[in-house]
């Protein structure tokens, strides 16, 4: 098991992906725990990235409710539909918002936040959580992180 994440400086983000990519995989293999994996996956994306909040939420009776991240203190629950993290629930895809505050409905744990991508977690059809990823800069994600997002959120067994 790697214990550790190297990526290397100055890489186009699409390259630290793919450095990252195989050392995700890396760590959480063997491990049956999906808190664990969660939780070693958010601070792997948080420590190559630098973005302002990195976390997962997952479903828990009717709500999306906070499960392992790195960064500042979040909301703790978000029902369906709701912002960025309950709509991508609702609609079962991949949200990116380039600016949050044009965001209809956006709920702001904190005013720092510029732009988020959230990816949905699927358990075969249905889905069990979000992947949520906030940045202190606009127009900060693209169909590139989209990507490897959904890749990343694969590596998880529920």
């Amino acid at each position: 098991m790697a214990e550790e994440i190297n990526v290397a400086q100055g890489l186009s983000r699409e390259a630290k992906y793919e450095e990252l990519m195989p050392q995700l995989q890396s760590l959480i293999a063997g491990e049956p725990d999906f808190i664990a994996n969660m939780a070693n996956i958010s601070a792997a994306l948080k420590e190559v990235f630098g973005f302002f909040w990195v976390g997962f939420y997952v479903v828990k009776g009717g709500q999306l409710v906070l499960a392992p991240f790195q960064g500042a203190v979040a909301c703790t629950r978000i029902d369906f539909g709701k912002g960025v993290c309950g709509s991508a629930w609702k609609e079962g895809r991949t949200i990116v918002v380039p600016d949050v505050d044009a965001f209809p409905g956006h709920i702001a744990c904190s005013s720092l936040s510029r732009s988020e991508i959230v990816v949905p977690i699927f358990s075969g059809e249905e889905i069990v959580g979000v992947l949520d990823i906030d940045s202190s800069q606009k127009n900060d994600f693209d169909e590139i992180d989209a990507k490897f997002l959904r890749k990343i959120v694969g590596f998880l067994k529920f």
